[in-house]
């Protein structure tokens, strides 16, 4: 019998000093400064970007995506879940979108993601979040440190609606794995534990960039999977597709979780979950951004449980000719937007 997800991600260890050593010496440049301008080396990359309702920032995230300074192209696939406002003319009609499909009605960000991954035709898959606009440097710094070996996670600076950019760039404190200021007196909404007392939470530099969340480790309410987010996340394309790619049914449940369960099987995979401190992004909030965070920690719970119950089946492995037939078959009742 296969052994539970749960119990080989507590085999897995997550030292990523020699993997960041061995980009060091081949190219001249520290691990977490950025590639000069331009720069030709990395692997061939697909952006994936999810989109529904967010015609309020698409424009600003796909012109980001068209300064990048990166010296060699890249695709950028947008996959519109059936969005009710003008998202997919923007598609339609940006020049940095190489393909944008819409799909006929709502499947969630996970099925979206799926598509998308399916339709790359780069070694890496770099996932970005459709309210995510990036500094001109930071695909260049993802294709350059791409490996078969590494999820390379990147972190977000929260922008209230309207608010203007700070001039000089988004902030890497402003990320909670970075600066962490848990509440008290009440159960923490991943582990459950109740702390007590303030604390000064530093999840990234407490943990060694992340290499103290091996086998199964936890830093309060965090562990290595929790630290996988999709919203600026660069993975081997080949290894998303042989653990059969997100989880289709964190979509139909509500929000959260389905990044945590793609960390925990690439993990379980053998890949090691390497943080860039440079490749930070302004994350753009919509105009009605409270009430969608009540929406989506409602859902909470029960995607929580639905995590939980996966983390004692099999890990997944092999699911690479399923996963592209059903994204094939979705694909022929999509509409084409470019």
């Amino acid at each position: 019998m296969n052994s539970t997800l749960q119990a080989v991600l507590a085999s897995q260890d997550n030292d990523h000093t020699s993997h960041t050593q061995d980009f060091e010496r081949a190219t001249g440049i520290p691990w977490n400064q950025p590639v000069p301008a331009d720069y030709l080396g990395g692997r061939r990359l697909s952006v994936v970007i999810p989109a529904y309702n967010v015609d309020y920032c698409m424009t600003a995230v796909l012109d980001a995506l068209d300064a990048q300074t990166y010296g060699r192209q890249f695709e950028v696939i947008v996959i519109d879940d059936a969005s009710t406002d003008t998202t997919s003319k923007i598609i339609a009609t940006h020049p940095a979108v190489t393909a944008g499909i819409r799909l006929p009605g709502r499947r969630g960000a996970a099925t979206a993601r799926n598509l998308g991954t399916v339709m790359a035709q780069g070694e890496t898959v770099l996932y970005l979040d459709a309210d995510m606009v990036l500094p001109p440097n930071t695909v260049a710094d993802l294709a350059a440190r791409a490996t078969d070996h590494a999820v390379l996670t990147g972190f977000r600076h929260n922008l209230p609606h309207g608010a203007a950019p700070p001039a000089a760039g988004p902030d890497l404190a402003a990320d909670h794995r970075v600066t962490w200021r848990p509440p008290v007196n009440r159960p923490l909404l991943y582990s459950g534990i109740t702390l007590h007392e303030p604390i000064d939470g530093r999840p990234l530099d407490h943990t060694r960039d992340f290499r103290d969340l091996g086998h199964g480790r936890f830093y309060y309410d965090w562990d290595l999977p929790r630290m996988v987010v999709t919203a600026l996340l660069a993975v081997p394309r080949a290894i998303v597709l042989d653990i059969g790619g997100f989880d289709g049914e964190f979509g139909r449940i509500g929000w959260g979780m389905e990044d945590t369960y793609l960390g925990a099987c690439l993990i379980a995979a053998g890949l090691l979950v390497v943080p860039l401190r440079q490749a930070v992004g302004f994350h753009l909030d919509p105009p009605d951004a409270a009430q969608q965070w009540r929406h989506k920690l409602a859902a909470w719970p029960a995607t929580l449980q639905r995590y939980r119950d996966l983390l004692k089946a099999p890990a997944p492995s092999g699911q690479a000719t399923a996963l592209t037939a059903s994204m094939n078959t979705l694909l022929h009742s999509c509409e084409v937007l470019r």
